[in-house]
Parts: structure tokens; C-alpha cells; sequence
């Protein structure tokens, strides 16, 4: 069973957690993660993106020259798609790009990023996650004393008015509620910085 240090504010070790192996301790299967990650990514596409076939374009309603004895090549409109300001031959139409893949798998693959953030030391636990002001120096002084660098994704159990504001204005720092958590949010940011409370809900949805 895999378990962290939980770790006060000046990084110093104040307790230790178990972790449940059906969400820390599951071997890593990067196809998994990959077919999630991709669905997440296709998920959040508007497909909006609009063209005008020969059908929608002003104009060309007359045939250009006659059919015949001209030398060039048939033509019947001068919207067709081989003209210039013509319509657009197989352009994208809205589209919905969304698609599901089950909730079993969805599970496994966070499951396996947060498995790995466990044994690449990237998890860090405090027994209580909080900022003295809602300001922007308070956040950066807290995870300058846990010694993170890079990027942090902050896990909380609720909405935390104070770490929210506190954190906003820092570029490498995100903070999530636990029934936000997504695949792409834990491979984009490298440390996952959480407390006791958020953690034990996050296994509870996960197991």
C-alpha cells in the first residue's frame, strides 16, 4: 500500500497517510491515458467553424461562356470551387467533436496519472491547505516554503475563496475543486499539492 508524508507549511513532516492502491498504486498504462487525454481535448472543441460551398456564395448565378468552342474547359458557374472566390471544396462545417469512452476507463487513466505523480514524488500532502490573506504574495510565499517549483496544480474539497484569489495571478498555478479533477490538468502541471480532506475525497470518488 503506497502512502505520503503530510507536511506542515515550513515542509516539515507532521504525520504520514495510507493511500489506496486502486487509486495510487495502479501500474501506469500510457495508451489509456493517451485515448482519455484526447477525448478531454475533443470534448472541448466548439466546432463552429463554418464554410461557404459553391451553393452559399453570392453571385454566379449565369453560365460563364458557352459550352462549347471556347478551348477551356467546361464550366457552368464561376462560384464552382475551382474558381477564385468561388465556394470552398470540403471545408469544415459545425460539427460536434465529442465523443464518451466508460466511466471504468475514464477512472483507470486518472487513476494511473495519479499513480505515477505518487512514485515520481510529485504528490504533497498538508493536513491543512490555507493562505493567512487572499493575495497573491501569501500563495507564492506558501509554495516557495514547500520548495515547489514548476507548475502546481492546488486540489481543495470545496471553494476556497482565499487560495483561489491568492493563486490566480500566479501563471503556473491552477486550483481545482476534487470533483473537477481531469486528466489533462494532472499531466499539464507537474506537482499536485493537496490536503488531508481533499485527498480522502478524491480516493473516495476514485475507488
Amino acid at each position: 500500500m503506497p502512502s505520503v508524508d503530510i507536511i506542515d507549511s515550513k515542509k516539515q513532516k507532521a504525520g504520514n497517510i495510507n493511500l489506496s492502491d486502486d487509486v495510487f498504486g495502479v501500474k501506469v498504462n500510457p495508451g489509456l491515458i493517451h485515448e482519455a487525454f484526447l477525448m478531454q481535448r475533443a470534448n472541448a472543441r466548439q466546432g463552429t467553424s463554418e464554410t461557404k460551398t459553391r451553393h452559399f456564395v453570392s453571385g454566379g448565378g449565369v453560365k460563364p461562356y458557352r459550352q462549347k468552342g471556347t478551348g477551356r474547359a467546361r464550366a457552368g458557374s464561376s462560384r464552382s470551387g475551382l474558381w477564385r472566390h468561388g465556394g470552398i471544396i470540403f471545408g469544415p462545417h459545425p460539427r460536434d467533436y465529442s465523443y464518451s469512452m466508460p466511466k471504468k476507463a475514464s477512472r483507470a487513466a486518472l487513476a494511473a496519472v495519479l499513480s505515477a505523480k505518487v512514485a515520481d514524488g510529485e504528490l504533497f500532502v498538508m493536513d491543512k491547505l490555507t493562505v493567512g490573506e487572499p493575495k497573491t504574495r501569501a500563495a507564492a510565499a506558501l509554495f516557495s516554503s514547500l520548495g515547489l517549483t514548476g507548475t502546481i496544480l492546488v486540489l481543495t474539497a470545496g471553494a476556497d475563496r482565499n487560495i483561489y484569489l491568492a493563486a490566480r495571478n500566479i501563471p503556473s498555478v491552477k486550483v481545482c475543486r476534487v470533483e473537477n479533477i481531469n486528466i489533462y490538468d494532472l499531466l499539464k502541471y507537474k506537482n499536485l499539492l493537496s490536503d488531508r480532506e481533499s485527498l480522502e475525497k478524491l480516493q473516495e470518488a476514485l475507488s
